[in-house]
């Protein structure tokens, strides 16, 4: 069987991917800073190392048969945080990974990319990046493109992964839910706006059957298109009495835009498993069941949480960026 690498596997999107993959059969080896964690306690090849450093990360990709790229400062308050720190992450470092690495590359891009447009956007629909991670993001699609890569622009991301890692409560589905369950009132800006939606889980269902496919390029993947207003509607119904507080104030987030799945289904018969009723089940039964113990935490939160640690241009593992990308461990 082919060794996979996965960058970032003990990330919220990462924990289910590297389960995924052993149930396979698949040999793993996760490579993770543990930004947002204290432990690893999966029974799994496990190496702790920043993406920065290449002499630690080189091994593990000459290791590999296959690389499933998740690393990334995720979200557009987290990546306005430090910009520099945010392009060498997101995009400088895999200029590097295609030249050394000239195997399978499974590459996770994100549906931010098209912006504020009107009508169902494919692959081939114009994006229109609205913030520094949505650019970024546009960018490295362009570095992959030219490697043995597939590439998977994600809708917004709900729901409940592995057993192990964190929680994201800055996602709108998870969120809502949790401000449901616990005040049963839920805040929604506009709601108007369209996002596609996808089961954490089902990011999985995408990369797992591509390990070793031909398939390149770029693929949307998602359940659903959905609004703001309607998904909070979906939360009503297995949270009854809770009310729907809508404002008209103009709002930070500017994005607004469906898109289609089509290609991945016809390419490889992506067909997600999970609605997001179910994640909305998942997330309201940690909340009533006590599991969530401070929901206020930073750690649920991406930009809350990379606060303090993104004011100079120094990784959490020490890795000091200039603006040209030469890297060097920090004094």
């Amino acid at each position: 069987m082919k060794r996979i690498l996965v960058v970032g596997g003990a990330g919220y999107i990462g924990g289910y991917v590297t389960d995924r993959l052993l149930q396979a059969g698949y040999p793993v080896r996760v490579y993770d800073n543990l930004l947002y964690e204290e432990k690893y306690l999966k029974e799994v090849d496990f190496v702790r190392g920043d993406v920065l450093d290449k002499e630690r990360l080189r091994p593990h990709l000459s290791w590999a048969d296959a690389v499933v790229w998740l690393a990334a400062l995720v979200g557009d308050g987290a990546c306005a945080l430090n910009p520099t720190m945010t392009e060498a992450i997101n995009h400088d470092i895999l200029k590097w990974v295609v030249r050394v690495f000239d195997r399978r590359l499974v590459f996770m891009s994100t549906c931010s990319v098209y912006g504020a447009q009107d009508g169902i956007l494919n692959e081939d629909s114009p994006v229109n990046p609205l913030s520094l991670y949505a650019k970024t993001k546009v960018e490295a699609e362009k570095v992959v493109a030219p490697a043995n890569a597939i590439t998977f622009r994600l809708g917004t991301i709900f729901g409940v992964g592995d057993r192990f890692s964190r929680l994201r409560l800055d996602l709108v589905v998870n969120l809502l839910t949790v401000k449901a369950c616990l005040y049963r009132r839920m805040s929604v800006y506009g709601g108007a706006q369209y996002r596609p939606l996808l089961h954490v889980k089902d990011v999985a269902e995408a990369i797992v059957p591509n390990i070793e496919t031909t398939h390149r390029g770029v693929y949307n993947l998602l359940v659903t298109n959905m609004t703001i207003l309607d998904a909070a509607q979906q939360i009503t119904q297995l949270i009854p009495g809770v009310k729907i507080e809508t404002t008209e104030l103009q709002f930070q987030d500017a994005r607004n835009y469906r898109v289609s799945g089509e290609k991945a289904r016809a390419a490889f018969g992506f067909q997600p498993k999970l609605t997001v009723l179910d994640g909305i089940r998942e997330i309201k039964t940690l909340t009533e069941e006590g599991r969530i113990s401070d929901i206020y935490n930073t750690r649920y939160s991406n930009a809350e949480y990379l606060r303090p640690l993104l004011k100079r241009d120094i990784s959490p593992l020490g890795y000091e960026v200039v603006p040209d990308f030469q890297d060097r461990r920090a004094a």
